[in-house]
């Protein structure tokens, strides 16, 4: 199978590293959504990454779908989230709180490298979303204190927060004070350690916008 994107994408990382943790082999095809974007057309109209190409020539889009599959074709038993309950949805809540801020991160670098500029009520709005999913994480992960965010097995959850939290903290610097969110800077920490983070990693960088 052909994962198609850049690792400085927390999306594209996020499924990386699923796919190493379930040893599941793959092709890499680092393609940008700008610089080859007519490339991933032809396998996804929307022209977004991250794009999973099946073997039989399925295409899989958007990271949450990719992982549904994945969880899949391991099993129940070998799924990085519960199959039902309780569980699985706290988890999946805490995917969509840090893919939700994941996507505001995101935003911004459009913003300032893309359009050129800063609206401020726009960057205002963005900011304060990306504050209060924070606090909200922060509060969550501090009262879970087992090395991963349900236990002893690290979880989609834990590994959607980790490439986040590095996206973040590479795009907007700022926007993260490891000493005001301590819990989510130890779990970025634990995470990163892990040789399946650290064998997908990209530097993210981006210009500043020009005077």
């Amino acid at each position: 199978m052909i994962l198609i994107g850049h690792y400085d994408s927390p999306f594209v990382r996020r499924v990386a590293i699923a796919l190493r943790l379930y040893s599941v082999p793959y092709e890499h095809r680092a393609w940008s959504v700008f610089g080859q974007a007519a490339e991933i057309a032809s396998y996804n109209p929307l022209k977004r990454v991250p794009t999973l190409i099946l073997d039989d020539g399925e295409v899989l889009i958007e990271s949450s779908a990719i992982l549904d599959w994945l969880d899949e074709i391991v099993g129940p038993d070998r799924a990085l989230i519960a199959d039902r309950g309780p569980e699985r949805r706290a988890a999946l809540k805490v995917c969509a709180l840090a893919s939700g801020l994941a996507d505001k991160a995101v935003s911004l670098v459009y913003e300032r490298a893309v359009h050129q500029r800063e609206t401020p009520l726009w960057v205002e709005r963005c900011r304060s979303q990306i504050d209060g999913v924070l606090a909200a994480l922060e509060a969550d992960r501090a009262a879970r204190p087992g090395p991963w965010w349900f236990g002893s097995r690290i979880n989609h959850a834990d590994i959607m927060v980790g490439c986040t939290l590095r996206f973040l903290g590479e795009a907007h610097p700022d926007a993260f004070d490891a000493a005001r969110w301590p819990a989510l800077a130890a779990h970025a920490a634990a995470c990163e350690a892990l040789p399946e983070f650290a064998a997908v990693v990209l530097p993210f960088f981006v210009s500043p916008p020009k005077a």
